[in-house]
This record gives C-alpha cells, structure tokens and sequence, in this order.
C-alpha cells in the first residue's frame, strides 16, 4: 500500500493500524518534505490522507498535480485507492469533479448518516455514526459515483466508485493519537462557527475513536477483499457505541 501523506500532523493512523493487522506492506510518500511520488507499477492500493491545503493549490504545491494525475491513473487501472479528507477531494478533482469551499466549516465530532443506496462497503454499518471531521471544502459528487453518507452541513461525506475506490470527507482513521496531533499543529483554524467545535469539545469525545475502529476495518477489509477478518461482533459493538 503506497500512503500520501502531506503534512506532517495528519499521518495514516487507523489505517496504519489496519494495515498492520492484515499484513498489508505500507510505504509512506512524504510529499511536504519530499516531492517523490510512487510508479503505478509499485502499488495495488494506495491511500491519499488529509491536508490543510486546497485540492486546487496547484500553482503553490509542485507535486499537487502530478498528484492528481497518478490517482486518475490508478483508477483507471483498477487499484484499490481510498482518499481521506482532502484525499476525497482529490479523487472527486482527478475524475473531473468540481472542488470549492463547503457552506461552513465542519470541525469536531458530527454525525453522518448513510444514504439509502445499497453498497457493500457501508451496508450494514449503523445508519447514523459519529467520526471526526476537520474541513472547509466539500465537492461535487463524481459522475461514476456513488453517495454513501453525508451530515447535516455536508451533504458529500462518503462516495464509491464501483467496488475499488472510496471517499471519506469525514476522518474514520482517527485515533486518539491523530487528533492531538491535528489539534496542536491547526488549533488556531477553528473559528466560532456552529459546526467548529472548540478543543475542549473535541477531547471530551475522543472515546469515540474506539467505536470507529471497527467501522474502519469492516470497510477497508470490504475494500480490498480481506471481508472475512471482520466479524459480526465488530459491527454489533459499534451499532451499540452509536446509539
């Protein structure tokens, strides 16, 4: 699995974690420090993480677009790609989507809720559940795609593209480790909008990340055929965490 990261402070972590548990080989790209991107040749799955910049930073960021232009090339040549925040962003820019500021910051732990389709990535999962969220633009939904989960703020939280590619505006990968992380270097980014929780909120829910776990794993085990590791149970502790 070939891993984007970047900035420093928003790492794979629950995916990492995945990934660990599964035997999946990982390599991170850090771009914010190193340009270098990975051949189409050297992965089967990649993940594109978060970011406070804009998918349409171009200009500002080198490697932006060439960026852009592998993660276009990899769904075209089938791999399994999975992009997370700004991640989503740049999957629904590279398959020819508009990117642009959302109605509102989203920031802080908000409920989504599946939409009515079917897929096998979400059925099953609990029909409202509460992951973080940290993001001031949203994008219109990709012509091949299909909306998952949205919020109250966002209607575009979660898309797939037939059975190899997933969108996640909202952050399942969190940990607790990852939201310390995302709250000391971008603190100073939450304003004092309806949906900007401040620190204090967002560290009071932070026992929310164990309930995401086994949401993560049952989707990224659909994702890439490991559907056997996740149990019945996973989804039932969850269900019970949400409700």
């Amino acid at each position: 699995m070939a891993v984007l990261q970047h900035v420093e402070f928003e790492e794979p972590a629950g995916v990492a974690d995945w990934a660990a548990g599964r035997g999946v080989a990982r390599r991170i790209f850090h771009l914010y420090r190193d340009p270098t991107l990975p051949s189409l040749s050297d992965f089967d799955m990649m993940t594109v993480m978060g970011g406070p910049m804009s998918a349409n930073d171009e200009v500002r960021f080198e490697w932006l677009g060439t960026e852009i232009a592998l993660v276009r090339a990899a769904i075209a040549a089938g791999k399994t790609v999975v992009g997370i925040c700004l991640g989503a962003q740049i999957i629904a820019k590279a398959m020819g989507a508009r990117v642009y500021p959302g109605r509102a910051k989203e920031i802080g732990w908000f409920p989504v809720r599946r939409t009515a389709v079917s897929h096998p990535f979400f059925d099953g999962l609990p029909e409202t559940f509460t992951p973080f969220h940290w993001h001031g633009e949203t994008f219109d939904l990709p012509r091949e795609a299909t909306l998952l989960a949205s919020s109250k703020i966002t209607e575009k939280q979660a898309f797939a593209v037939g059975q190899h590619v997933l969108g996640l505006q909202f952050h399942m990968e969190a940990t607790e480790e990852s939201v310390h992380a995302l709250l000391k270097a971008a603190a100073h980014e939450i304003g004092l909008g309806i949906f900007e929780q401040q620190p204090g909120t967002i560290l009071a829910g932070l026992d929310r990340c164990a309930s995401l776990r086994p949401l993560l794993y049952t989707v990224l085990d659909r994702l890439t055929g490991f559907a056997g590791k996740s149990t019945r149970r996973d989804l039932e502790v969850s269900l019970e965490a949400s409700t």
